[in-house]
């Protein structure tokens, strides 16, 4: 890994490199051969408090600054992050184990989207004036203050910038604490925002497990908590965060129904299935991992299925021509192929996969299960993987109700020729980030988010600025107080 720019420490605080050996060593283990390529050490209390001390001590000027100022900062490291953008997702393949031809058009792009997008928005957060006769009120949005981000490691670059970027752009400081899993990135994305301008101790990255988390969520400098991960992990920092009255969004895991109905355009309905599973080796939280296809097509739309699977190409995640790669850890494979048997166990009927790869690193082949029903395991848990779960069904009703029968909200999507029935459908599915004819698109400028228990708050977007801003109501009188005595 020596000939690309990696982060050079652990950590970054106020503005710099910091390392401090003391901490728990993590190794960072590349997916692709099971190799460690670098070693990051957790952060001690010592670093924890620095990272914190420094950022409140930040924020507090930066809030002082027009937000064309901070907005301009924002572009700016957009542009760089976009002019880096073959190095920067190098390291993210290397980081995540995703394909470069993933990589190159995903992640750090996605990034740059988030703090252009932002950056433009943030000479524009205003408050308003409410006439009231002659007295009247007038709003103002303010900062939060400190803002903890904990990351997921599907998508290390990315993560580091959606939540960066709305609370940079609202005058707050961030403290974002990456996946130990994938520790990279996030420290290159610190870097690149403080070359673009950025004051020091305004966004500040530090590793470490739960533990280190754990302090961040419940230190009472901290006005803020942003998390994407699991919901049991979100059930626990959200508990945390409320104890102390913080703010949180949350940004958890799903279940999510893809439905097909029989008019559906097969070839499209398929691509948005692959995108909705095997994207990432199915590492995506939105992903559509309940296949609903109606009884009419279902054979044809599974021997189609099954003729593009095959064109999946499993190799060296650096080579562009690999489009798909190794889960991100042993761990995580050693999930999905648990999962795989209880698919096999309860009855599945399996279309193609279902085993590990015989090549170096932790490959999972793209796998499919038909004639699922509701009941079973891999219906019902989120594998998190690249498992994809067919479901039979032939009416609209009763596939509306099977899809909503899930503790999850996150996602949804509907194939149809028919935009009536398409928008009728998706406005009776209980979730957040839904798609017609299409899935798992995210641009920045669509609120991001879930129902239920696939989390809290909404990412990007104007929405997110409701989230990392408060308001201030002022009452302006312009004649005499009257009062009882």
């Amino acid at each position: 890994m020596t000939h690309l720019a990696q982060p050079t420490a652990s950590h970054f605080i106020n503005g710099e490199y910091v390392e401090d050996t003391t901490g728990t060593p993590i190794p960072v283990i590349y997916a692709a051969t099971g190799e460690t390529i670098a070693t990051v050490y957790a952060a001690t209390p010592a670093i924890v408090e620095k990272a914190l001390e420094t950022a409140k001590a930040a924020q507090t000027a930066w809030a002082k600054m027009t937000g064309t100022e901070r907005g301009r900062i924002l572009r700016r490291a957009a542009d760089i992050l976009r002019e880096r953008n073959h190095d920067l997702s190098v390291l993210e393949t290397y980081d995540t184990g995703k394909p470069l031809q993933e990589t190159l058009v995903a992640d750090a792009t996605s990034g740059a989207d988030a703090l252009e997008y932002f950056g433009g928005l943030a000479a524009s957060l205003t408050g308003e004036h409410i006439p009231l006769g002659e007295d009247w009120v007038y709003t103002v949005r303010e900062p939060l203050g400190v803002c903890v981000g904990i990351g997921a490691w599907n998508y290390p670059t990315q993560i580091a910038c959606w939540k960066g970027a709305p609370a940079l752009a609202c005058g707050n400081a961030m403290v974002f604490k990456p996946s130990e899993t994938t520790p990279l990135c996030a420290l290159k994305v610190a870097e690149i925002l403080h070359e673009a301008g950025l004051p020091a101790g305004l966004y500040n990255v530090i590793q470490g497990m739960g533990e280190v988390g754990g302090a961040l969520v419940t230190d009472p400098r901290v006005d803020k908590v942003s998390l994407t991960g699991s919901v049991p992990t979100g059930k626990k920092v959200y508990a945390a965060a409320a104890s102390e009255m913080k703010h949180v969004t949350m940004e958890l895991g799903g279940k999510s129904p893809m439905i097909v109905f029989e008019d559906a355009d097969i070839e499209n309905a398929i691509g948005g299935a692959i995108n909705g599973n095997f994207y990432s080796s199915g590492q995506v939280c939105s992903n559509g991992t309940r296949v609903f296809v109606h009884k009419d097509i279902k054979e044809e739309f599974l021997a189609r299925l099954a003729e593009r699977v095959s064109g999946a190409i499993l190799g060296d995640p650096q080579d562009e021509a690999t489009n798909f790669g190794p889960m991100v850890s042993e761990r995580q494979m050693d999930i999905v192929l648990g999962y795989i048997e209880q698919g096999k166990e309860e009855g599945a009927r399996l279309i193609c996969g279902g085993n590990r790869v015989d090549m170096p690193g932790y490959f999972v082949a793209p796998t499919v299960f038909a004639d699922v029903t509701d009941d079973m395991v891999i219906a019902r848990e989120e594998i998190f993987g690249p498992v994809m779960a067919v479901l039979d069904f032939e009416d609209e009703a009763e596939v509306i109700a099977r899809a909503n029968d899930t503790e999850f909200g996150l996602s949804a999507g509907v194939f149809t020729r028919d935009l009536s029935r398409g928008h009728r459908v998706i406005g009776a599915l209980e979730a957040g980030s839904c798609f017609i004819n299409s899935y798992n698109d995210a641009p920045v400028e669509a609120p991001f988010g879930g129902v239920k228990a696939s989390g809290v708050g909404r990412e990007n977007s104007k929405e997110a600025i409701n989230h990392y801003s408060q308001v201030k109501s002022v009452y302006v009188r312009m004649g005499d107080v009257e009062a009882a005595f």
